[in-house]
């Protein structure tokens, strides 16, 4: 009945999250409607997971109810979010495992940055003990594999085999009726056949009695482990919710127990920072790649300069949007870079070709902004508006789409409004560093030239050609002293001619 729900399936006596089986477990997956029936903001996804979350806690006592996504990648994970193993290292026993776990779950839903905390692990679930009478199998004629298999059979299932009928294949899987296996008094009217032939109830072979334990036991590195499933709330990052678990941990939890990471979040601490350390190499590689194209370390410096300002700009307009920075984000500053460097080098280029025709650096300056400023203004307004649909559009993926699009729209926004007059401002002081003293020296300028020589593979080219002219000098001498020692005379030089 909620809104945005096209239908769900239950599942019961089987939780997906711990991957296990149990009479109080039970999974269901919801369906969404088509995103043309969805284009509401109250119908996104995440709302509608609020307002199911919502619905169970005002409505459902006797339950544990848990609302989450899918993992963002398929086969790692079952469940969005994050995903925790408190480890009991101390042997404190499950029941303190527990009450650590529970503990945990409800400081974490406190915390303003976590969202939809829980565990399902339980020590203390009724079960049933069955202790078969060794004695008593004897005497009787009933071994304890036959004890086994019969209760396996009619309270656990047996798969038979296979049949084709209808054009289709049928399994074949024998079990007791639902009505003869609801109650622990049914166990004893189960029988099992003896050596003899005769059947045997279970209630002359063994006892039953309730106790209490854990339903799963789980372990983790050898430790035993409850597991523990979570998500961020809106405008916190993955890594924001890492960090806020992990205090939260460390000052909650007992000596005699620790934490791990699993599934993505364990994934997502061994990747570390990897994305910043990739957008750090890229504006290297533009720099480097300009240093090449134009033969010269000032110029890329003018035109990289202007870079932590778009960054500066896109991570503002997240801010002001109320997102997080992910990994989208992370993709968006690295496309700024590009972006940035082309403007840039409008202005730049120009400025350094008015400089060497005699002009002064000012009048370089402003000559290349009067004269960039109307292509610069269109063709980065051209993209900005460009990546408007990107933020305002749905569908499915828009969350990913708007993400990227706000940090490209507000850092190009921000670098076509300082670009302009900082740029200028970067050519100037660049100028005026490569005229200071120590710059100007004829070491830097060596210095400068050799790397700039490697960096375009010019001195390996001229290695190379310099090794094929000696190349060719040594065929030439081989010539010539082959001619010699086969007794050939060489040709005598032709008369010069007569002025």
């Amino acid at each position: 009945k909620t809104p945005g729900v096209r239908h769900a399936t239950g599942i019961a006596g089987q939780s997906f999250v711990l991957n296990a089986f149990g009479s109080n477990f039970g999974s269901c997956f919801v369906n969404l409607d088509d995103y043309s029936k969805r284009r509401a903001a109250s119908l996104s996804s995440d709302a509608i997971a609020a307002s199911l979350r919502r619905q169970f806690a005002d409505k459902v006592y006797d339950a544990v109810v848990a609302v989450f996504g899918p993992p963002p990648v398929r086969g790692v994970g079952r469940a969005g979010g994050f995903a925790i193993m408190v480890e009991d290292r101390g042997d404190a026993g499950p029941i303190a495992l527990q009450g650590q776990t529970e503990n945990l779950v409800q400081k974490g839903n406190e915390q303003p940055g976590l969202l939809g905390l829980f565990s399902v692990f339980r020590a203390n679930v009724p079960q049933l003990h069955i202790e078969p009478d060794p004695r008593e199998c004897m005497s009787k004629g009933v071994s304890l594999k036959d004890f086994s298999d019969t209760l396996q059979a009619y309270e656990g299932s047996l798969y038979v085999n296979d049949y084709n009928a209808f054009g289709r294949t049928w399994q074949v899987i024998i079990q007791a009726e639902a009505a003869f296996r609801d109650q622990p008094e049914d166990l004893a009217q189960l029988k099992v056949r003896s050596r003899g032939g005769a059947m045997v109830p279970l209630g002359a072979l063994a006892t039953v009695r309730q106790i209490n334990g854990p339903l799963v036991l789980t372990r983790y590195n050898m430790y035993p482990a409850a597991s523990m499933n979570g998500s961020a709330a809106a405008g916190i990052s993955s890594a924001q919710a890492i960090d806020l678990m992990e205090q939260l941990a460390a000052r909650e939890l007992p000596r005699s127990m620790a934490y791990e990471w699993t599934d993505m979040s364990y994934l997502e601490l061994m990747a570390g920072n990897t994305a910043m350390i990739t957008f750090g190499f890229s504006v290297v590689m533009v720099f480097l790649m300009l240093a090449a194209q134009y033969e010269s370390w000032s110029l890329p410096l003018a035109v990289i300069l202007v870079v932590p300002m778009c960054i500066l700009s896109a991570v503002i307009g997240v801010n002001l949007a109320r997102m997080d920075i992910n990994i989208f984000t992370q993709i968006g500053f690295v496309v700024l870079v590009g972006l940035a460097s082309k403007n840039a080098v409008l202005i730049v280029e120009f400025a350094k070709r008015q400089r060497e025709a005699g002009a002064s650096p000012s009048a370089a300056a402003l000559a290349a902004c009067r004269l960039r400023l109307r292509p610069i203004v269109m063709t980065s307004f051209a993209f900005i508006l460009g990546v408007v649909p990107l933020i305002v559009s749905y569908g499915a993926g828009a969350e990913m789409r708007r993400t990227l699009g706000t940090a490209v729209f507000s850092g190009m926004l921000g670098v076509t409004l300082f670009g302009i007059f900082l740029t200028p401002v970067f050519f100037l002081i660049v100028d005026r560093l490569g005229a200071s003293p120590w710059f100007a020296s004829r070491l830097a300028r060596h210095a400068a030239a050799r790397a700039i020589d490697v960096l375009t593979l010019r001195a390996p080219r001229r290695a190379a050609a310099h090794l094929l002219r000696l190349r060719g000098a040594g065929r030439a001498g081989q010539e010539v002293r082959a001619s010699e020692g086969d007794g050939v005379s060489p040709p005598e030089p032709a008369p010069a001619p007569h002025s």
